[in-house]
């Protein structure tokens, strides 16, 4: 009958411990690595539609309607985006467009994903790829027909 030293055993838990640390690593990056975006893109549909939806309040009356109308959506979406950390990079003016052509209004945000590289590192991972693997860029739009 053999009896199990336990001095023969102490490298057995560090390998356990290694082979555990880096499966727990591996599902906290990717839990991390995609709530930033999958967030982003949330407040981007959240913040497209309160723009539209202030702006059907406009009186239609009014003078100059149409640049009050676009005027209102801008600002709307500047004030639902604020949360946006600096380091993103975000810029209402320039990955934001809101368009009022025939009776149609278009609120449209598209943030490219370069940006996001700036704040959350990507990793490449043999025989899977970029992790995130994300789109060019992230987009939400909403629209509404007077």
């Amino acid at each position: 009958m053999k009896v199990d030293l336990p001095g023969k055993q102490k490298g057995a838990v560090a390998i356990e411990f290694a082979m555990v640390f880096i499966i727990f690593f591996a599902v906290f990056y990717g839990l991390v690595s995609y709530s930033v975006p999958l967030l982003m893109v949330q407040s981007f549909h959240q913040a497209t539609a309160e723009a539209v939806r202030r702006s059907v309040a406009l009186d239609p009356s009014i003078p100059g309607y149409d640049a009050a109308l676009i005027a209102q959506a801008r600002s709307t979406l500047g004030e639902q985006l604020t949360w946006i950390p600096d380091a993103f990079n975000f810029n209402p003016a320039t990955d934001a467009s809101v368009t009022y052509v025939g009776d149609l209004l278009t609120v449209r945000v598209d943030y490219s994903t370069d940006k996001l590289r700036q704040v959350i590192p990507f990793l490449v991972l043999p025989g899977v790829g970029s992790v995130p693997a994300l789109p060019a860029s992230l987009s939400a739009q909403s629209s509404l027909q007077f």
